[in-house]
């Protein structure tokens, strides 16, 4: 398998749950700003121009962050990231992933033009960072009270969709949304980030850009 990412983009949660799952599979890193990887074109892979997207080993390819979340959580199930199909716990599982990618993952994206074209890109102003801010918010502090008396977003196992949660914590922190008036959402970020797959995937990755010369420090701290 090949995961086409790009550092501390949407990627990082697939990037994440492989490493959870142990399933064997190389990375490419796509340029978002200019659609190109080792191979040329991006958008001769995914027409789309987003990450992630995961090349199978039939050569077939998936996008959508939360639909590769369960095509790697179901392929690797003695893992035990996602519950069974069927089951009530599965809908809660997905129901999360939905509000993950709807709710958090889009409002994060902003309005504004980077480099002369729309993308798929956080705020670069400190106006359009405010503007995000407001509308993530609320969100993040729905996933506060749920979190209540709880390690990870299921209950006591890391499943998929605490990648994805986990990604869209570091975005927080790049705008400068941090999460110290959400203790259960802070617990949870500090949890998770000691995890070995987490560790090893923002060693790889590195950290990603700085979005605000005077958010440097944030960016290196939370990638």
């Amino acid at each position: 398998m090949i995961l086409f990412h790009a550092a501390g983009a949407s990627s990082q949660a697939p990037h994440i749950l492989l490493r959870e799952a142990a399933l064997p599979f190389s990375l490419e890193h796509v340029d978002l700003l200019h659609h190109s990887w080792s191979g040329g074109d991006y958008r001769a892979v995914n027409p789309k121009a987003y990450v992630p997207a995961l090349r199978l080993d039939d050569g077939g390819l998936l996008t959508e962050c939360a639909v590769i979340l369960q095509w790697i959580a179901d392929h690797a199930p003695t893992s035990r990231l996602i519950p069974a199909a069927g089951t009530p716990a599965r809908y809660r599982s997905l129901e999360w992933l939905n509000f993950i990618a709807t709710e958090l993952h889009k409002n994060f994206i902003t309005p504004e033009r980077h480099g002369g074209v729309a993308a798929n890109f956080l705020s670069r102003t400190e106006a359009g960072q405010a503007q995000t801010r407001l509308h993530v918010a609320p969100r993040l502090a729905y996933v506060e009270q749920c979190l209540r008396g709880r390690a990870f977003l299921d209950g006591e196992d890391f499943t998929a969709p605490d990648a994805y949660l986990f990604t869209m914590l570091t975005w927080a922190g790049r705008i400068g949304l941090g999460l110290t008036e959400w203790p259960n959402l802070q617990a949870f970020f500090d949890r998770t980030r000691q995890r070995a797959s987490v560790r090893e995937t923002l060693e790889v990755e590195g950290p990603p850009h700085a979005l605000l010369e005077s958010r440097t420090r944030h960016a290196q701290d939370l990638p």
